[in-house]
């Protein structure tokens, strides 16, 4: 048995659940999260089940687990923040842990044995070849400089060049990671403040220039991380840098 449309209700007319069906259309039940008895309103969009819109292509996901959209990191992409591609702190505003003083001291000694051993062992040797005596000419009665004063010229350039060389490749390694083969075996980094980000290698330059005033006043620049708020030294506030723990 039928009953006509009633011309009052706006689902007058229209097939779906609850409702008489036009003559070769088949009866539609409800569909995915509509409850029976509810037919689906013109202009609503159909919902995707589990009470969350379901967008074309994308399957249903299971109830407890987190849509994905703002506030949530997209499958496959780890969170941005430092140790992860992109760089920066992992949100805004949310500082690492500042490192001690103790691991900042052990790193820039590290620093200091990497970049001084080698040197150190050209300027021994060519130390050594300068104090060796010269070759004495009996026949003039006169000594005669030899091979050996030489050598200690060369070894001596060459202690220079890799004293140079390594310092400006563990300020590169400060400035495009934040970290020193020193801070990297003792978990630290120096960043910018204001984002996480690495110096850059002219920050970092000049950063080391400004150890200079940190060794004034009995080295006072240098200890003043034991009580600051922020652990830094005095060239860590001129150019706006901290130091901190990667884990």
């Amino acid at each position: 048995m039928s009953y006509p449309p009633n011309p009052s209700n706006p689902y007058g007319g229209q097939p779906g659940y609850g409702y008489p069906q036009q003559p070769g259309v088949p009866p539609q039940g409800p569909g995915p999260g509509q409850q029976p008895g509810m037919p689906q309103q013109p202009g609503m969009p159909q919902q995707g089940g589990y009470g969350y819109p379901q967008q074309p292509g994308v399957p249903p996901q299971a109830p407890g687990m987190p849509q994905q959209g703002y506030g949530y990191p997209q499958q496959g992409m780890p969170p941005q923040g430092y140790g992860y591609p992109g760089g920066g702190y992992q949100q805004p505003g949310m500082m690492p842990p500042f490192a001690s003083w103790g691991a900042r001291a052990g790193a820039y000694l590290l620093d200091a044995l990497i970049v001084g051993v080698a040197p150190m062992l050209f300027f021994v040797i060519a130390a050594t070849a300068f104090v060796t005596q010269p070759n004495y000419d009996a026949a003039t009665g006169s000594y005669e400089p030899g091979g050996v004063e030489t050598a200690g010229v060369v070894l001596y350039l060459l202690g220079t060049l890799a004293a140079v060389g390594l310092g400006l490749w563990v300020l590169y390694q400060e400035g495009t990671t934040g970290q020193t083969p020193g801070k990297k075996a003792l978990n630290i980094a120096v960043l910018r403040e204001a984002d996480g980000r690495p110096l850059g290698f002219g920050m970092a330059f000049v950063r080391k220039l400004c150890h200079i005033l940190d060794n004034m006043a009995c080295y006072l620049g240098w200890l003043w991380p034991l009580w600051d708020a922020k652990k830094q030294t005095f060239a860590d506030k001129i150019i706006s840098s901290v130091v901190v723990r990667t884990r």
